[in-house]
């Protein structure tokens, strides 16, 4: 199939003041809101001291990085090859691949009992070092793509937004775990609860906003495309992680890390590169892709989940108890610092 060209315009207009309509504005500070919480309460599992333990040994960090600018990018370069999706399509999904990591992935790697302190490490230096290599990324992977320049069009106001609402409130939370642990409980319920409730005014919003859009960019390629970008991410992040022998809580990190992209990144850059006659309904493309990572990362957790209720059952071990035949083992047996009613654990050789 031969690609077609990028600066062919397409019979598409989007909705009247799509973006600044009342509820899209809505959409922009729930979701801000939402943020907010959800990094405070994540920032209360953090702890300063494991936090400079990564800095001082920062392997796992290393792996990370290397992972979500070295697999990412190269995933979504090779999809648009293999699937021979036309330039317009190649470069929106290649846009996506070189974001950097998204805040869902914190939620993801605190459901998989993953490396707090590692997510939060990871977010946030993927979002920092987003400054410099989205630019280089994209300049690398786009020639023969689109022959503008690209590497001009990263937002790096929004980098800096992006940083900004995870380093505050994860400080906040972090000083309240340390210094007044006695609200931790409030706020995390308080997540619970706000959670719960904003994520059904976001369902409700976005599909007001989006309404029938989405599906004119659900085609069969993109589908699969969207589908496998975020899979092979988890599943190589692990693999990397594992290569280099991180514990598992670490390598469930890594794996979340690496799939989740920052979409709303993405969005901007195709925002702000095309008009919607160029890039046509390709700009809903990051909330396909959004779906479908967050629609497998609750399904990777629901796995994890019910590994974990199966393994221990495999794992017990039987112990019989005998009763002493005499009263005189009795004082024997608490001399040897056996005392009653003490359990005692499985030994294994």
């Amino acid at each position: 199939m031969e690609p077609h060209n990028v600066t062919a315009t397409l019979n598409f207009t989007l909705p009247p003041n799509f973006g600044k309509r009342p509820t899209d504005k809505a959409l922009s500070v729930i979701l801000v809101f939402l943020l907010l919480i959800i990094m405070l309460s994540l920032g209360c599992t953090m702890e300063f001291s494991k936090i400079k333990a990564h800095f001082w040994k920062p392997k796992g960090l290393a792996i990370a990085l290397i992972a979500q600018y070295g697999i990412m990018p190269l995933t979504a370069f090779a999809l648009g090859k293999v699937f021979q999706l036309n330039n317009i399509e190649a470069l929106a999904i290649l846009v996506c691949g070189c974001s950097p990591g998204g805040t869902l992935s914190n939620i993801f790697s605190l459901a998989m009992k993953g490396d707090m302190n590692l997510s939060i490490m990871m977010t946030t230096c993927s979002t920092f070092c987003a400054l410099g290599m989205m630019p280089l990324l994209l300049y690398v992977y786009s020639r023969g793509i689109y022959a503008g320049d690209l590497k001009d069009k990263v937002p790096y106001g929004g980098i800096v937004i992006s940083l900004i609402l995870v380093l505050i409130p994860c400080a906040t939370g972090i000083f309240l775990n340390a210094k007044r642990p006695q609200y931790v409980p409030y706020v995390k319920k308080g997540r619970t609860i706000t959670t719960l409730l904003l994520s059904v005014a976001i369902i409700a919003l976005s599909v007001i906003n989006v309404g029938k859009s989405i599906m004119l960019v659900m085609t069969p390629h993109l589908l699969a495309t969207s589908s496998l970008m975020p899979f092979i991410g988890f599943l190589l992040g692990y693999i990397l992680s594992a290569l280099f022998h991180l514990n598992g809580r670490c390598r469930r990190t890594v794996s979340m890390e690496t799939g989740c992209q920052n979409v709303q990144l993405c969005s901007a850059i195709l925002n702000v590169t095309f008009p919607p006659q160029v890039i046509g309904p390709l700009l809903f493309f990051p909330l396909l892709y959004m779906i479908f990572q967050l629609g497998e990362g609750v399904l990777l957790i629901s796995i994890f989940r019910c590994y974990e209720k199966i393994k221990p059952s495999k794992d017990k071990t039987k112990m019989t108890y005998t009763a002493a035949p005499t009263e005189d083992t009795i004082p024997g047996a608490l001399g040897n610092g056996t005392h009653k009613g003490e359990e005692c654990s499985p030994c294994t050789a």
